[in-house]
């Protein structure tokens, strides 16, 4: 017999919880920092991450043509990506976000619709590991600093194959671990007293991002997350360390 999920456990930050109870875990958290997740995200970064999905709409390449093209953008409630795709694609390149906060995605559907992009852009909440999308579906899967929050990353990994066209590109823009010596100590600092601070006095809770830098320390490294996508059956498997390793950007393709 298998093992029962239910006495299975997973990560959540540095503790451990049951495997079940983690999604609503995570839930809880973003349900706390919608409202402020993109404005918290330029004060952490201190603007970078806008330079990071800078690089990661260079690599999801949506045609400048009329050629139709959609993304389907993983974790992304606010829409943060999709907006990004979209605007930097042709006149046919479409978006569906998917995530599990209907708090993230209530914000994401608010700025669509003050940005004009209510046709081009679709919100939708689910789960990473059972997307509610029909194979062969989508020509880029992608997922920004939401990886480490998915509670089984080789089914979410899985799932995104299979909704993946042939020659289908997935990206996953996550951080990663500190390469350069000295950096590492100022950067340990910073996430550890600063980050839950700084949400203190935005968000009014700092525990929602102790969580969250927590759980960039526990993510795999990304020669253990190019394994996990090499076992999903991904190709060409490759990432790119950006900013001294603070972040990856992991690609993979549906060959």
């Amino acid at each position: 017999m298998g093992e029962n999920p239910a006495n299975r456990e997973t990560d959540f930050g540095f503790r451990n919880v049951p495997l079940a109870d983690k999604q609503d875990l995570v839930d809880d958290v973003f349900r706390k920092v919608a409202r402020r997740y993109d404005l918290m995200n330029d004060l952490m970064s201190g603007g970078l991450h806008r330079a990071w999905k800078d690089a990661l709409v260079t690599a999801i390449n949506p045609p400048r043509q009329t050629r139709a093209f959609r993304l389907l953008d993983v974790a992304g409630g606010t829409g943060d990506v999709a907006f990004r795709v979209v605007e930097a694609g042709g006149s046919a390149t479409r978006a569906t976000v998917l995530d599990a906060s209907a708090d993230m995605l209530q914000v994401g559907r608010e700025r669509a619709r003050e940005r004009g992009l209510e046709d081009a852009v679709s919100f939708v909440e689910g789960n990473a590991e059972h997307l509610p999308f029909a194979d062969l579906s989508y020509d880029a899967v992608s997922i920004a600093f939401g990886m480490r929050n998915v509670p089984r990353i080789e089914r979410a990994l899985g799932e995104a194959f299979r909704v993946l066209k042939p020659l289908g590109h997935f990206l996953c823009l996550e951080f990663s671990a500190v390469d350069v010596p000295g950096l590492d100590r100022l950067y340990d600092l910073y996430s550890f007293r600063i980050i839950p601070a700084l949400g203190r006095a935005v968000v009014g809770d700092a525990e929602p991002y102790r969580y969250l830098v927590e759980s960039i320390r526990r993510f795999p490294q990304p020669e253990t997350l190019a394994a996990m996508l090499h076992g999903a059956g991904f190709r060409r498997v490759s990432h790119r360390r950006m900013s001294g390793g603070i972040v990856a950007l992991h690609s993979g393709w549906r060959l």
